[in-house]
């Protein structure tokens, strides 16, 4: 990472949300710094966040680009045990590792881990995962501070560090025979909820 990319990163509030456009915060800021990206990619850190950019860069403020969110209150993911099949889909899914759980057994959200970026809620079969308001009216930076932002930033680096490298054969099959599970599971899941809706 170049010196203007590192002072780019640190400005960013860590969340790996990717709504930037890029798969972490850090391939947002080298592209910034490259030039490739512009500073108002980043929803989490809002208006303040393009007003750290624009000092770091010396590039003009822009309104935040609409195709990559709006800036709003920091939220935290929360689980709906009831309908949690304990597929652990969310669990590689999390950057900062704020799910813990085990295969078919509910999971739960640390909550003080989780940076909001929504990156479980697609990949649930279910739909168990919703979001929670948890900074009412604050946005943006004001909603969130440089503590939890380097917070966050450890312990994505920890999940990086845990993650494996290509699968081989044998992780496809076993990625095949869980995918086979899973859906058995969203049937039962479905004839659960249809049966108590009707």
């Amino acid at each position: 990472m170049s010196p203007l990319a590192a002072r780019i990163h640190s400005a960013l509030p860590q969340t790996q949300c990717t709504r930037c456009g890029y798969p972490d915060c850090a391939s947002y800021a080298q592209a910034v710094a490259d030039g490739a990206a512009e500073i108002n990619q980043c929803p989490p850190g809002g208006a303040e966040g393009i007003a750290r950019l624009s000092a770091i860069t010396g590039r003009a403020a822009l309104p935040l680009n609409p195709a990559n969110g709006a800036e709003g209150p920091r939220t935290v993911a929360v689980i709906d045990e009831a309908w949690c099949i304990g597929c652990t889909l969310c669990l590689p899914a999390c950057p900062t590792d704020a799910i813990v759980g085990s295969n078919k057994l509910m999971h739960t959200v640390i909550e003080p881990d989780c940076t909001g970026c929504e990156l479980c809620i697609a990949v649930c079969p279910v739909d168990c995962i919703s979001l929670e308001n948890v900074t009412g009216e604050r946005t943006g930076w004001h909603a969130w501070s440089q503590p939890q932002a380097e917070r966050a930033l450890q312990r994505y680096a920890f999940h990086r560090s845990r993650k494996p490298a290509e699968p081989d054969q044998a992780q496809v099959d076993g990625a095949d025979r869980k995918r086979a599970v899973i859906e058995a599971a969203l049937a039962r899941a479905r004839a659960k909820r249809a049966k108590r809706a009707g």
